[in-house]
């Protein structure tokens, strides 16, 4: 008996380390160009807000590609979807090396993107498939040491990369170690996940693809030509329209593209709206400090990759131990304490000035980790874990589409925010201080001024979010909707491996 265990959980374990490797690697491709931004604005000569598209496309193509996980993870097997995804990985990471203008870029981004929004349901549903209700908890907080840890060292290296080499350098990184992931999965992985005969919702996709592209086109546009603008408000009011008739849809239709009655379980839809405030939170320090260090304080790519390493090696060394207090105490209480230290550090963020210190920002991050930490695996977890398991592909589905579309529209709105208002911060501060636009000095020093004050408010924003997601937390309980037993998907066979 106990030889068949452990045979079974080295199976497991096999599995899990090749789809975990393939995480990895889209997970640290995701963080790699944050740091090289100023880089790419000079190189290509473009501005801030166009310059952010490189990490918004990736996360909008992945916001977009998602909802149809749900049908892809019911069609077909572990193994076709993984070296599938693996593969458009390695093409696109190959497009943005060879880049030599920026559109090749985002076209090579969005290929990456293709790839990574597929990977990332399918680890969560293998996991889910893999360990009983009881061990999901510890298996997600090691899932989550990996998930970590690229984005520790992305931000990092490619900083020190960018410094001493060309950005291309970071994609030619990247791609033998994709191919090498897809040659071992070729070998070693086996299928787990159960098939079933879904029908793809073409018209779904087609609402869901315009939804979510114009609500993020609108957004981030904000920076470049104001929220009053046309530019702005057309595509979002598109998109709103988009997704509503989509919506409409998938509750009318037998076979949806995405089983909304899921949010009838008042535990998941409480944990997706938390995760979607976290997420938009997360990715306002990642996005706005690389480029306030080197852009307004000074700093090297290198110095503002190292500001973000010791707050993601916190996460990870934290979500296993997150993981366990969640088996053990569930996810209310350990939201509740994540967000409150999360909505505290955020705050002190918006105080920045042109003398903040390097050792006062990496402080202030490492704790607002260590508060994150609390928050996004537990939360997750306990969402799905009130959905029955044959509504799991659907329930990881929804909550990573909306937590990439979040962090898309968190990354453009913040972007937007801190332009827009660096812009009017400055003119008041040239006004105030009675200074000579004409002269560089002044000009330079009131412009220094205003993007700082522009990212404070952009951090303010942020705060909000996370005091909304506070709100939420208290009403957190952890139960299953038994009404969801009665939701049914037709399966056949697994295909063999």
């Amino acid at each position: 008996m106990q030889k068949e265990a452990a045979t079974q959980d080295r199976k497991r374990g096999v599995i899990l380390a090749v789809i975990i490797s393939g995480a990895i690697v889209a997970l640290f491709n995701q963080t790699l160009l944050n740091t090289a931004l100023p880089r790419l604005m000079e190189d290509f000569q473009i501005t801030t807000s166009t310059a952010q598209w490189v990490v918004t496309i990736y996360m909008l193509v992945n916001g977009v590609l998602i909802p149809t996980t749900a049908f892809l993870l019911q069609k077909f097997t572990t193994r076709q979807l993984f070296m599938a995804a693996m593969s458009l990985f390695a093409l696109g990471t190959l497009l943005c090396g060879i880049a030599p203008v920026f559109g090749m870029m985002l076209v090579g981004r969005m290929v990456q993107a293709a790839g990574a929004g597929i990977l990332m349901p399918l680890m969560t549903n293998v996991i889910f498939y893999l360990y009983p209700k009881e061990q999901r908890g510890q298996a997600m907080g090691l899932v989550g040491i990996a998930m970590v840890f690229a984005p520790a060292i992305g931000p990092t290296l490619s900083g020190w990369i960018v410094e001493h080499f060309t950005w291309h350098v970071l994609f030619f990184m990247i791609l033998p170690i994709a191919i090498v992931v897809l040659i071992v999965s070729f070998f070693v992985l086996k299928n787990v996940t159960e098939t079933t005969t879904p029908k793809l919702d073409v018209w779904g996709v087609v609402f869901s693809t315009i939804g979510f592209g114009g609500l993020l086109y609108g957004f981030s546009s904000a920076g470049e030509y104001g929220w009053g603008s046309r530019m702005v408000l057309v595509p979002i009011f598109i998109g709103l329209i988009s997704l509503a008739i989509f919506v409409i849809r998938q509750l009318r239709i037998e076979h949806s593209l995405l089983e909304f009655r899921i949010f009838t379980s008042p535990t998941y839809a409480l944990a997706v709206l938390i995760s979607l405030m976290v997420f938009m939170s997360l990715y306002s320090g990642m996005i706005l400090l690389p480029v306030y260090m080197q852009n307004i304080l000074g700093f090297s790519p290198m110095e503002s990759g190292l500001l973000l390493l010791p707050g993601s090696i916190v996460m990870g060394i934290m979500s296993p131990i997150t993981g366990r207090l969640f088996d053990k105490y569930g996810a209310r209480w350990l939201a509740i304490i994540g967000l409150v230290i999360t909505i505290v550090t955020t705050y002190f963020l918006t105080k920045l000035t042109l003398h903040t210190t390097f050792w006062y920002l990496v402080t202030i991050y490492m704790i607002r980790s260590f508060g994150l930490s609390m928050l996004m695996m537990p939360v997750m977890t306990a969402g799905l874990n009130s959905l029955p398991l044959h509504l799991n592909s659907h329930g990881t589905a929804m909550s990573n589409t909306i937590n990439a579309v979040g962090g898309a529209i968190g990354t453009a709105l913040f972007v937007s925010v801190m332009s827009s208002r660096a812009e009017t911060h400055t003119a008041d501060f040239i006004r105030e201080h009675q200074l000579n636009p004409a002269d560089p000095a002044q000009l330079q020093r009131a412009t220094l001024e205003g993007m700082t004050m522009g990212t404070n408010d952009a951090f303010m924003v942020a705060v909000f979010f996370a005091v909304c997601a506070l709100v939420l937390a208290l009403f957190l309980r952890e139960k299953n909707n038994e009404k969801l037993d009665g939701i049914r998907i037709e399966r056949k066979a697994p295909q063999p491996s």
